[in-house]
């Protein structure tokens, strides 16, 4: 006769090693994503809100700088700032992309939307970015650093230029348009707000992005740095760490199989990725009147899963009520001889 014990243990093994999808588990404990990676079950609990959470004209009169913000998550944030009553001045290299996200969202908004094409590696291009955003929009009441790269590969596969090309567009692209901002900031006796976008595994490390990883941490010590130093002029700065949120030019590069997304939402109790307008929330409100006493702080938006990936027994969320049950006797009977 098989002892509880021993029953316990194999099926506590099979759950863990991955075989549990062989087993009919319940809803209640099923903390694994559907084959195609579609959100899971407790997703609905979690729904996404898209509309602007902040009151309209939130923004008016003021002007946005946003950095990388022709696509994805730069282009959410431009448009809800807009949205709210701001001028935005958007910035990236490819102008083409620039000139087509300003005429779409000026079109729905109402707001302008000025491009201007410049790389962040080149100090003397940020300046003219900003110079022109200065001469036909204003000097920027608020700074969003959101130019990125990233790419997956093994460390050991990485080229010197690899290397250097993430962390100048990162690292050095975010100093140097915060260098440039903060300066003309601080000579016009004028205060402001900078935000700056990074990710959660600057907080844990990660494999196959060091680049990326390394240069986001720079930013956020960055950022702790300048909150300290530059809040004597009114200056505020902040940081948003997502975690896995879809867009085109992201997950081209770090998910190019699609296989992330079928085990990736397995590590995140919402049970979903999220939505671009969630962060857009999150940003607007950061670089708003009503966070004026927030400063020198990341700011988390991950569904959970940051404390999911760090907890040593998370992954028990697979084991299933009746492994459970095993378990408990088993805990009970050592216990019980431990009494003896």
């Amino acid at each position: 006769m098989i002892s509880v014990r021993h029953r316990a243990s194999q099926l506590l093994r099979t759950s863990l090693l991955g075989s549990s999808q062989k087993m009919a588990l319940s809803s209640s404990a099923q903390l694994s994503s559907d084959q195609d990676g579609s959100a899971m079950p407790q997703a609905r609990h979690f729904p996404a809100l898209k509309t602007p959470m902040l009151p309209p004209d939130t923004f008016k009169g003021k002007v946005a700088f946003v950095s990388g913000g022709g696509t994805g998550l730069g282009k959410s944030m431009t448009t809800m700032l807009s949205q709210l009553g701001a001028s935005v001045c958007i910035m990236s290299r490819r102008q083409k992309v620039l000139d087509d996200t300003a005429a779409e969202v000026s079109a729905l908004t109402g707001n302008r939307v000025l491009p201007v094409s410049a790389d962040v590696r080149d100090p003397a291009a940020v300046t003219a970015a900003v110079d022109a955003c200065a001469d036909q929009l204003g000097l920027p009441d608020i700074l969003i650093n959101n130019a990125a790269g990233n790419f997956i590969s093994p460390t050991e596969r990485l080229s010197a230029n690899a290397w250097r090309t993430i962390v100048d567009i990162v690292l050095n692209g975010t100093a140097f348009l915060t260098m440039d901002v903060g300066k003309r900031w601080i000579a016009a006796g004028r205060g402001g707000v900078m935000l700056n976008i990074t990710t959660t595994y600057t907080r844990t490390g990660s494999g196959f992005v060091a680049p990326s990883c390394s240069a986001k941490a720079g930013v956020e010590a960055l950022t702790q740095t300048l909150a300290a130093e530059w809040g004597r002029y009114g200056i505020r700065i902040n940081c948003i760490a997502p975690g896995p949120i879809e867009t085109e030019g992201a997950f081209s590069r770090l998910d190019p199989s699609g296989q992330f997304r079928k085990v990736g939402m397995k590590a995140i109790p919402a049970g979903r990725f999220g939505e671009p307008e969630e962060l857009t929330n999150l940003a607007t409100f950061l670089v708003s009147d009503y966070s004026n006493w927030i400063s020198g702080e990341s700011v988390a938006i991950d569904g959970g899963g940051l404390p999911f990936r760090g907890g040593e027994f998370n992954q028990l969320v697979r084991v299933t009520p009746e492994q459970w049950d095993m378990m408990e006797q088993m805990i009970r009977a050592t216990n019980k001889k431990s009494k003896l």
